[in-house]
């Protein structure tokens, strides 16, 4: 019932690591509640992140993602979440207090990370970088995957929050990645030239 979605910022806007722990948000399916309770705990529980909500007004990685699961549940509450590019300890450390605030609550939560694979590239190439992240992503290995994206230049927005992600993951107990699909904007308009790519992955 419960989904803390993590996207990346590209405005720059507000706190680096930000929370939103109270308010609605609309979409054309109707309103979704934030988890408060579950918010605070996090933002409770980590050194580096903070109640904001300024870094969610220009953003839209966390808020793609609501109408998909709306559909799904219409009952859905949220926990938003935008963090900045940082160091992979403080990636980490947000990532604990994430599975620490679930597992002291005892929420039925999923942890979702919001964002696009390589950009603006021949597919390819990106392709072939994306592969190498998604390796990573598979293995549950952040170090790696933050390696990758930095010696090979993967131009991937979502890296913080996949690493995030990855880190709650394992506290949580996951074992395991799954790609469940790799398309390009080049299967869609026919030009494959030039394109953003993006991976479906779920850890269990």
């Amino acid at each position: 019932d419960t989904f803390i979605i993590i996207g990346p910022t590209h405005s720059g806007m507000g706190e680096p690591f930000s929370v939103m722990p109270e308010g609605k948000w609309e979409t054309p399916l109707g309103t979704v509640d934030i988890d408060s309770e579950l918010a605070w705990k996090i933002l409770d529980l980590s050194q580096y992140a903070e109640e904001d909500y300024l870094a969610h007004r220009e953003e839209h990685a966390v808020e793609v993602q609501i109408p998909f699961l709306q559909y799904i549940n219409p009952k859905i509450r949220i926990v938003p979440m935008i963090l900045t590019e940082a160091s992979l300890g403080i990636l980490q450390e947000i990532g604990r207090a994430v599975a620490g605030a679930i597992r002291e609550l005892g929420r039925e939560a999923v942890i979702l990370a919001s964002g696009d694979m390589s950009h603006y590239e021949p597919a390819e190439q990106a392709r072939e970088k994306d592969m190498k992240a998604v390796e990573a992503m598979l293995a549950l290995d952040e170090d790696e995957l933050t390696r990758r994206y930095n010696n090979l230049h993967i131009t991937m927005c979502a890296q913080g929050p996949v690493a995030t992600l990855i880190a709650a993951a394992k506290e949580l107990g996951a074992t395991g990645g799954e790609l469940v699909k790799y398309m390009n904007s080049g299967d869609a308009t026919g030009d494959h030239s030039d394109v953003v790519a993006y991976a479906g992955v779920i850890f269990k």
